[in-house]
């Protein structure tokens, strides 16, 4: 039999999550009011997360709960209360960065699996090994590890130590997230969850003698983003990541929107499903064209296979976006879609209904009715209830979305 794999996806919000497990994931990942690395992400206090376990559970997913920035003296204290109900109501995992967090993880919270997030940078087996003594179960191996080294590392641990790698998402331009530009520039600490992402802003040199006069680094009226990652996408690699041994796949995004949850998360499922059930691992396109349809920047390899040569995105440090979420699917009865409206479209608009571990299909809308079944040209008040003329079946809960360039249609 093949190796199971786990899709392991972010969740920032209520929202994200139930798309996460509506989606496929095997587990959740998500923080709650203190300890996590997203300060800006909605967070769960204690009882969304009981809310959050027991809704993941009740559907076959496991729920992660992030305890990844290094807490100070003041902060401390707090462990013990944090961890207690994190084993009181049943999360599947802490991640876990520092090693005094870790060894309070075990007094306080003895049956709760321990994972080493990848802000702790274990680059080598002699690490995961002596972290595995000190009661980790898994390892999220630093970003920066080519597949030769990941093998190295799965060959010389125990069978019982997990290795998980993220395949997706947006990468720090520092060593395994652990930057100081934020602090200095904005005294916002990265390693805080405070991140303002200022390597993703332009840049000019300034000569010390000619103050005020920028020279851009490149020959760019925006400067030059000589700090900006592209975004990481080893979908064509998961087979080569299998094989060196890694047993969970992590999507990054705990900031990001349902919609990008929705739709990394199932292509990632899908994927993992094609790995298991044969031979060969061959991806449709359709399904790597689909993580082209959330907003995102340049994809990249990262250092799979070693020091990337176009790691860098110069020209601007946005996200491409090519789709809008228009509505949402609350029901289907074979003759209209009744949807709650998330942004504008109108009569004799082209969308595509997007599902789970289905090829997504457009439909032209040719008649839409408001909450009083009277016909509307437009749907353009957020949150609206609608019906939309359909002739066929959609799953409760699938996305409703519109292509915003036509030559991607």
């Amino acid at each position: 039999m093949k190796n199971r794999h786990e899709v392991l996806a972010p969740a920032g919000d209520w929202e994200c999550l139930q798309s996460a497990v509506f989606y496929g994931a095997d587990a959740v990942y998500l923080g709650g009011e203190i300890f996590g690395m997203r300060s800006s992400a909605a967070r769960f206090d204690d009882d969304l997360l009981e809310k959050a376990v027991g809704f993941a559970h009740e559907n076959g997913v496991k729920i992660y709960l992030t305890c990844n920035t290094v807490p100070t003296n003041r902060e401390v204290e707090k462990l013990q209360k944090f961890m207690q109900n994190a084993q009181d109501i049943g999360v599947d995992a802490l991640i876990i960065s520092d090693f005094g967090t870790l060894m309070e993880a075990k007094r306080f919270a003895p049956k709760v699996p321990i994972h080493i997030s990848t802000q702790a940078g274990v680059m080598n087996y002699k690490t995961a090994n002596a972290l595995f003594e000190f009661g980790a179960k898994r390892i999220v191996l630093a970003r920066e590890l080519p597949l030769e080294d990941i093998e190295i590392i799965s060959q010389k641990t125990p069978n019982d130590l997990e290795i998980e790698c993220f395949v997706h998402g947006a990468t720090c331009m520092s060593f395994s997230g652990r930057c100081l530009i934020s602090q200095y520039l904005l005294g916002r600490d990265a390693n805080r969850g405070e991140c303002a992402q200022p390597c993703r802003w332009g840049y000019h040199l300034v000569e010390e003698k000619r103050p005020g006069q920028f020279f851009p680094i490149f020959e760019d009226k925006n400067g030059s983003y000589i700090l900006n990652s592209k975004d990481l996408c080893l979908i064509e690699h998961l087979d080569k990541l299998s094989n060196a041994g890694v047993k969970s796949f992590k999507i990054e995004g705990r900031a990001k929107s349902s919609h990008y949850v929705s739709v990394v998360t199932n292509s990632y499922k899908m994927a993992t499903d094609i790995l298991e059930k044969n031979d060969d691992y061959f991806l449709p396109n359709w399904i790597k064209n689909e993580l082209l349809k959330v907003s995102h920047r340049h994809y990249h390899e990262g250092f799979l296979f070693g020091k990337p040569s176009q790691g860098q995105y110069y020209e601007n440090g946005g996200y491409i976006r090519n789709y809008d979420v228009v509505a949402m699917v609350d029901d289907c009865d074979g003759e209209f879609l009744y949807c709650t409206q998330k942004n504008k479209f109108d009569v004799g608009d082209v969308v595509e209904i997007f599902q789970p571990k289905e090829r997504p299909f457009c439909f032209k809308v040719e008649k839409i009715l408001n909450e009083q079944k009277e016909p509307i040209i437009s749907a353009k008040h957020s949150q609206m209830k609608l019906c939309i003329a359909f002739k066929g079946r959609a799953k409760k809960g699938s996305i409703i979305r519109k292509c915003l360039k036509k030559d991607l249609n």
